[in-house]
């Protein structure tokens, strides 16, 4: 439950900065501007005001202020920011004066946009877009997550929506109709057929890529037998002394993960312990790592024999030591590399970018994350089973869908959910 406080915090950087930004948001946003600043100003029109401590009438700073009436502001309440100088001194001086004021307090973490959801100015799915956004490190986490935090995913939920409405209505009047009996077989083929349309129409959008590889990287694995080179290869491909590198075969014992963004692509880059028998307790433990990291691996970078890679998908086989004397470039279908001379680095590269990008979803295109792929696939699983029912077990798989796509925007059901998504933002977020 959300309180009926008046919220605020530092929405901008750490100071010291060249300006900061102080949000506040509530019932007592409106009063508390005209203790600090007075006069209020009109309403999206920026003004320079005075600001002072209501108390002692010290002034604190001069700074642009603006205000937004509730409900169409970013929270759906009265909101006032202050842009204000970036210094330390500045920013606590202020903060120090709106903790004074009646009804006021510090903003939790999220709260500004638990507000926007609760007072329906974004859906769960525009939140959840909001948080990767804010945690985005790529150019292509950045375009993803603006196409979900728009409301990209929002809008094709109405529109299911609105489409299980309408069938629902035709179901319920269907029931309701006393006819004969070929009318009713008529309406439970028509509307069975329409459903099985959208939960096919659903099972689309479950097999596109999903946004996980992208928000957290795509999972480069290199793997082979000890001293194959694959410390040296992560080394060279992260530009960085990142692992321990030795004529000593063993020496990696456990994972040591390196991201990086490759041609604006997330990339988790893992470097693992050789693969062997080894009684050495430690190594041993390293190399049951190396196992488990293999079967997680969105992409694996094989540095051992070609014959002897693990059977699993996206496999690229890489001959490393192409300078060693004798090496040459290798068994056929194997990239020649050397993490000495640079020889195939550029080439491995473009395998890997390659790569990730068949994993990844496509510019332009809404990738959907477990918690939503879970509700769709419900609504899917809804619609499917009722497209060969009768009216009355089709209204039920109807019904079951409707409230899976309530679950999917927010609409209910989710408060689980709410409080580890909100926990990611930041406090003036």
């Amino acid at each position: 439950m959300l309180s009926g406080d008046t919220i605020f915090a530092l929405s901008s950087g750490r100071p010291p900065a060249a300006v900061a930004i102080i949000r506040t948001s509530g019932p007592q946003a409106f009063a508390a501007c005209e203790a600090i600043a007075g006069r209020l100003p009109a309403p999206r029109r920026p003004v320079l005001k005075t600001l002072r401590s209501p108390k002692s009438g010290e002034e604190i700073d001069q700074a642009l202020v603006l205000r937004f009436d509730g409900p169409k502001s970013a929270t759906g309440e009265n909101v006032v920011e202050y842009q204000c100088h970036g210094s330390r001194a500045v920013v606590d001086s202020l903060l120090g004066v709106m903790t004074s004021l009646p009804g006021m307090r510090q903003a939790e973490p999220g709260e500004f946009t638990r507000r926007a959801f609760a007072n329906g100015r974004i859906d769960l799915t525009e939140a959840e877009g909001l948080a990767d956004l804010l945690e985005a490190e790529t150019e292509s986490q950045r375009r993803a997550a603006l196409l979900m935090a728009e409301g990209g995913l929002r809008k094709q939920i109405e529109a299911w929506r609105q489409r299980l409405v309408d069938l629902s209505a035709r179901a319920e009047a269907a029931i309701d109709y006393v006819g004969d009996e070929d009318e009713t077989a008529a309406d439970e083929h028509v509307l069975g057929q329409e459903a099985k349309e959208l939960a096919a129409e659903l099972a689309l959008w479950l097999a596109r890529p999903r946004a996980e590889p992208l928000r957290e990287g795509v999972r480069v694995v290199v793997a082979g037998p000890p001293n194959a080179g694959k410390s040296s290869l992560v080394n060279a491909l992260a530009e960085a002394e990142k692992a321990i590198v030795t004529d000593v075969a063993g020496t990696t014992r456990d994972v040591i993960e390196v991201p990086l963004a490759i041609d604006g692509i997330p990339i988790v880059l893992v470097d693992t312990a050789g693969l062997r028998e080894s009684r050495d307790a430690v190594e041993a433990i390293g190399v049951d790592r190396a196992q488990g990291q293999l079967q997680c691996a969105d992409l694996i970078l094989w540095l051992g024999e070609p014959a002897s890679a693990p059977d699993l998908p996206r496999v690229i086989r890489v001959h490393a030591r192409a300078d060693d004397p004798g090496r040459g470039d290798g068994p056929e279908g194997s990239l020649p590399v050397s993490s000495v001379t640079g020889k195939g680095l550029a080439a491995l590269v473009q395998a890997i970018v390659a790569a990730a990008r068949a994993i990844l979803p496509a510019e332009g295109e809404l990738a959907l994350n477990r918690r939503q792929s879970q509700e769709i696939e419900l609504a899917r699983e809804g619609l499917a089973g009722a497209g060969g029912a009768d009216l009355v077990m089709l209204a039920e798989g109807l019904r079951s869908a409707r409230s899976a796509f309530d679950r999917l925007g927010g609409r209910s059901g989710v408060e689980d959910v709410l409080d580890a998504l909100f926990g990611r933002f930041c406090l003036g977020k």
